[in-house]
């Protein structure tokens, strides 16, 4: 067994990331230290209180791990690398997992192409971006290809000359087939520097050849080519206004500022690139039980976000001063491959987009907060309503109850949960009877119920032994309220049951019409009428129509296995070893019906003779009528 007092003993005075482990040891919390004796043993002192959050995750902490390294730096690589592949609950996370485009120009081919990339590779070609809609890039390469009449294709040049008749794209202008040899590498590569100036921002000498082109087109009478010319121009002038020069010195940096409340942070992001504001995107980033500070927050999420992205650009512009900040540099510095600087700024250009950046995190903070507060109005306000309508208050957790059954063949029972309005599916559960046979909904709801709270039970007394708190169980939750489906029948049930296990919990019934639509609730041996234009009968019948759902594709999934284990009974030379291999392959009996001979045969345990016997069985029909 693992003694947390004794372990905190013998942790060393040196750099290292450490792993908190729940006790089903699931990694809940991943930090790094300078020191990891000092570190690690702050969060066990009795005078250790920094928030009712992280306090909730020193509770559940069943034991530790920890890496040693051989510097501060390599326990932030370490430690980003670790929590990108656990992502732990009790970190600071970014919700927001992207990855960016970049425009790819193959400056190592003889022919170079224009290609939408996801990637930066250390290879010749030259990287733009990164942008932050996929949609815009890929329009502005099919533009470039446009105006520059440049290759799309595959092929491998100049080897493939003359092999292949050129594509469609030659045929309709768009392409001078360097395929064929129509152009020499010379004339092909000048195009490609317009291309590369286009993309560099500078935009006049082709808006000049545009509107020439389109003047000249038009005084021949070549109207459809003047409209054509006129798009493209159109085109141009959009992307022209959007790279709005942002800075004069030319350089790569990105701009970074945030805004936070209590529970949530919004991080702003500026790309700038050759002085050129090319995209900004913000990220939402969830505030851990370590992370308490702006500076912390901001620290994190520059350690996440660069973990991730291709390219770094020399100089990071930031809100405030960070914490780490000379390991930080380092690691990005590494990273890059050349010096990387973090500059908070004081004034002038780039402090005014710093604030420009805050502000627009702020507003977008303000926006999901009012979004989350109409969004309540569905969910929290509904519960309300019906809290007051049963005279309950605080009712936060309801649970739901079905059964699923036809003419008694495996029957199911399904439980969910909502919690402050919204399905918590990681508590739904679903129940295979075990007691009761043949149709017997009462029966099975009162296996099921005495199943649910007797484990619920058990592993509350088991908490308690061990200190731990009811909501770390994944059945010691007991809801606010009970809603079964159906009147007073189902209602008597569960009090019955609850009334055998001593427990006292609210319960009421969902009563429908002779349509099947809900009409009302039974509570306290009485129907209670709801307005079925208020919030609180919509949540009510979204809860009754999940409940029902899950039970049914529970049933369904049972059903369909069943289905496929008695039919392949019925095949020669398919035994226990060979239809359970089947079963784990193929999701359905209708998979197996349309395999063939060589698919099946390379199912573990079959061989060509079985595989044979399989598709006969499912095809005999055709080859009687073929034959």
């Amino acid at each position: 067994m693992f003694d947390i007092q004794e372990e905190l003993k013998k942790l060393p005075q040196k750099p290292g990331v450490y792993l908190m482990h729940d006790k089903k040891d699931t990694i809940i919390y991943i930090g790094k230290a300078v020191s990891l004796r000092n570190r690690v043993r702050q969060y066990f002192r009795p005078s250790h209180n920094e928030g009712l959050k992280k306090d909730q995750m020193v509770r559940q902490i069943e034991r530790f791990e920890y890496i040693i390294t051989d510097s501060e730096l390599e326990a932030l690589i370490l430690e980003c690398n670790l929590i990108k592949e656990h992502r732990p609950k009790y970190n600071t996370m970014l919700r927001d997992d992207k990855t960016y485009p970049y425009i790819r120009v193959t400056l190592g081919e003889d022919f170079p192409r224009v290609l939408f990339s996801r990637q930066m590779k250390k290879d010749k070609s030259r990287y733009f971006g990164p942008y932050t809609s996929a949609g815009a890039v890929k329009d502005t390469i099919e533009l470039i290809q446009k105006i520059y009449t440049l290759r799309t294709c595959n092929r491998l040049l100049p080897k493939d000359i003359g092999k292949e008749r050129p594509c469609l794209n030659y045929h309709i202008h768009q392409c001078t087939a360097p395929c064929q040899g129509n152009v020499s590498k010379e004339d092909y590569r000048r195009q490609i520097g317009r291309a590369l100036e286009f993309l560099n921002g500078n935009y006049q000498p082709v808006i000049k050849e545009l509107e020439e082109k389109m003047q000249a087109a038009s005084e021949d009478m070549n109207f459809e080519k003047a409209i054509e010319y006129r798009e493209l121009l159109k085109a141009v002038k959009q992307i022209a206004q959007k790279q709005k020069i942002t800075s004069s010195d030319g350089e790569d940096k990105d701009l970074i500022a945030m805004a936070a409340d209590e529970e949530d942070a919004v991080v702003q992001v500026f790309f700038i690139r050759d002085g050129r504001l090319i995209g900004r995107d913000h990220f939402h980033v969830n505030i851990g039980s370590d992370e308490n500070t702006r500076s912390q927050i901001l620290a994190t999420f520059l350690k996440q976000f660069y973990a991730g992205t291709p390219f770094i650009p020399r100089e990071l512009v930031i809100q405030e001063e960070i914490e780490e900040r000379e390991v930080i540099e380092e690691w990005l510095s590494q990273k890059r491959g050349q010096r990387v600087y973090l500059h908070v700024p004081k004034k002038g250009t780039k402090e005014k987009l710093v604030e420009l950046a805050a502000q627009n995190a702020a507003m977008v903070l303000t926006q999901d907060k009012e979004k989350i507060k109409r969004e309540e109005g569905r969910t929290i306000g509904a519960l309300r309503e019906i809290g007051k309508l049963l005279e309950l208050e605080d009712l936060k957790r309801v649970e739901a109850y079905d059964i699923s059954n036809i003419s008694g063949f495996e029957t199911v029972g399904s439980m969910v949960v909502y919690e402050k309005g919204k399905p918590k599916r990681s508590d739904y559960r679903k129940f295979k009877l075990r007691t009761v046979t043949g149709p017997d909904d009462y029966g099975s709801m009162h296996e099921v119920l005495t199943r649910r709270f007797s484990h619920g039970m058990r592993e509350q007394e088991e908490l308690k032994e061990r200190n731990l708190e009811n909501d770390y169980g994944s059945f010691t939750r007991f809801p606010d309220l009970i809603m079964m489906d159906g009147g007073k029948g189902q209602v008597n049930v569960a009090q019955k049951v609850l009334e055998e296990l001593g427990l006292h919990i609210p319960v009421c019934g969902m009563v429908k019409d002779d349509n099947h639509r809900t009409r009302g609730l039974y509570y306290l041996n009485q129907e209670i009428p709801i307005d079925r234009h208020g919030e609180g009968f919509k949540l009510i019948t979204r809860i009754q129509d999940e409940a029902h759902r899950f039970a049914i594709e529970y049933h369904r999934s049972l059903r369909s296995k069943e289905q496929v284990h008695s039919v392949l009974d019925d095949i020669p030379g398919i035994g226990a070893a060979r239809r359970k291999a089947l079963m784990r392959a193929f999701q359905s009996l209708e998979e197996i019906r349309n395999a063939q001979i060589e698919t099946l045969a390379e199912i573990p345990s079959m061989n060509e003779r079985a595989a044979r016997a399989v598709y006969e069985f499912f095809h005999r029909g055709d080859i009687e009528e073929e034959s």
